[in-house]
């Protein structure tokens, strides 16, 4: 059994819709708010933590919902306030921030070349790292073909 304007089964939407008591409207998904910084690593960590609360539905385009505007800085916000729905957001936010930025990618590289331990600990300097190599490889991404073969 389907749900009349998705493709979800009725559970998956019982699911999605459904809160835990430690769900609040100010619940914060992730550490820190997206501040127009770090894109990739901030829509992993959302899409993590909406999967993890079974919540992805609702920016996978999948579902529409009520806004997530409690996890974005103010001035993004306003740019995006008036989208209808959830999905509409999500892809606003990636248009405008998702694009490789060279200047980003380069900052990215010199960072990891300038890297050190220093007075760090193996596992602050190994966080730090592991940290700078994925933000180079969500900046570095390998374009694929969207053709199609004739």
């Amino acid at each position: 059994m389907t749900t009349p304007n998705t493709d979800m089964p009725a559970e998956d939407l019982t699911e999605a819709y459904n809160l835990h008591p430690s769900d609040h409207p100010g619940l914060m998904l992730v550490s820190t708010n997206f501040d127009g910084n770090g894109f990739g690593s901030w829509k992993r960590a959302m899409a993590i933590a909406l999967s993890n609360k079974s919540k992805l539905y609702f920016v996978d385009g999948s579902l529409t919902k009520p806004q997530f505007l409690n996890v974005l800085a103010k001035n993004i916000v306003d740019s995006i306030t008036f989208a209808k729905t959830a999905r509409q957001m999500w892809t606003e936010l990636e248009e405008r921030f998702g694009q490789v930025n060279g200047a980003k990618l380069y900052h990215a590289k010199k960072e990891l070349c300038t890297v050190s331990q220093g007075t760090d600990d193996i596992a602050s300097y190994f966080t730090k790292v592991k940290s700078l190599w994925d933000e180079l490889d969500d900046l570095d991404e390998i374009p694929s073909c969207t053709c199609s073969s004739a």
